[in-house]
């Protein structure tokens, strides 16, 4: 299961920190390598899960970021 898959009691309750970041670019790598290795065989109906939990995670990323002042203050730059 995808590391950003949190359960709806402990939503907001994560700590979001460069390691599990991290460790969510490193499964998105393997999802699209599944992916496209699926698609490849022409297993396109396989590849939907995989593609499902992908954009889960970019989701996920992409709240972070925007939350993120860090990442206001440097987009303003």
């Amino acid at each position: 299961m995808s590391v950003a898959f949190v359960p709806d009691w402990l939503r907001g309750k994560a700590v979001v920190d460069q390691e599990t970041i991290q460790r969510l670019l490193e499964e998105n790598d393997q999802l699209i390598r599944c992916i496209v290795e699926y698609q490849n065989k022409g297993w396109a109906n396989e590849c939907v899960q995989y593609q499902q939990v992908l954009h889960r995670n970019l989701i996920y990323l992409a709240t972070i970021a925007d939350a993120s002042p860090a990442s206001a203050s440097e987009a303003m730059e």
